[in-house]
């Protein structure tokens, strides 16, 4: 898991997808006046060059965040995502990509918290650098669903966490579900955000499944596809797992996941799934 570097898939569908509801629910937060606190348990380097060798080996960002940023018909609750995307860029140029931890420091207020996440020696540096000295946001090079358990509930009450492992080891499959559970167990009120890869549907049937039998309450299931399942290796889908959703949410991805899998979609191969997968 230690290998794992986010700089060769930036900016992706996958990107897409996650930051716009990370963006959404970070907005529905701040529209009440009390302070929040997000946990971020795979915040990885924070800015990604799409310059870089690592970024243009594949060039993952050119099916994703380069096939929306310049569109003028994007779906309303898509504006504010990109538009930060593009405060982080110059002459309407992309060069760079934000991740999560950048992202979400954008949108906290003076009196909200941040606490980030990452094992992997090289980014922690990376992501300490990018965040600057903010005294709102603490990058912590440790396990961050072990170590973050210990921390919910946060002292505000109110908050989120984002869960993004890269499931390079497949326990992780079991590892986040139990996770979740503890968590759940210590913060019910809070929202939490899992992120999944389709490599191999049955895994994700399988995670569904679990966390359906966890008896959690109120999850919704987000998933964007940009080719059809495939037996052979490399990401088709991805989607996110939602404990306690904002109220706005189903009703605003209703609008933007058909028009991400038209628009994303391989010679029309785009797909999505909006499920209740957990009654409220």
């Amino acid at each position: 898991m230690l290998s794992y570097r986010h700089s060769f898939h930036a900016g992706n569908f996958a990107d897409v997808l996650k930051h716009l509801i990370l963006q959404r629910m970070l907005a529905h937060l701040s529209k009440k006046d009390a302070p929040f606190c997000c946990i971020d348990t795979h915040a990885g380097a924070g800015s990604y060059d799409l310059s870089h060798a690592y970024a243009l080996k594949n060039k993952e960002f050119a099916q994703g965040i380069g096939k929306v940023w310049q569109r003028d018909d994007l779906p309303p609750c898509m504006l504010e995502y990109v538009q930060q995307i593009k405060s982080f860029n110059r002459d309407a140029k992309l060069t760079r990509y934000p991740g999560s931890p950048l992202l979400t420091q954008r949108l906290l207020r003076s009196k909200d918290r941040l606490i980030c996440y990452e094992l992997h020696s090289t980014d922690v540096e990376l992501l300490t650098k990018a965040i600057k000295r903010d005294p709102r946001v603490q990058v912590l090079h440790a396990d961050g669903l072990q170590d973050s358990i210990k921390r919910l509930p946060p002292a505000e009450r109110r908050g989120m966490v984002l869960i993004d492992p890269s499931y390079e080891v497949k326990a992780d499959y079991t590892l986040v579900v139990e996770t979740l559970k503890k968590m759940h167990l210590r913060f019910a009120t809070g929202t939490f955000a899992l992120w999944y890869p389709v490599v191999d549907r049955k895994r994700n049937q399988a995670l569904e499944l679990a966390m359906k039998a966890t008896g959690i309450k109120n999850i919704q299931l987000f998933e964007l596809g940009i080719a059809a399942d495939d037996a052979l290796p490399g990401m088709t889908s991805s989607g996110l797992l939602v404990i306690n959703p904002p109220f706005t949410l189903l009703t605003e991805m209703r609008v933007a996941l058909p028009w991400l899998a038209e628009t994303l979609g391989i010679a029309g191969a785009g797909h999505y799934r909006i499920e209740q997968l957990a009654a409220e």
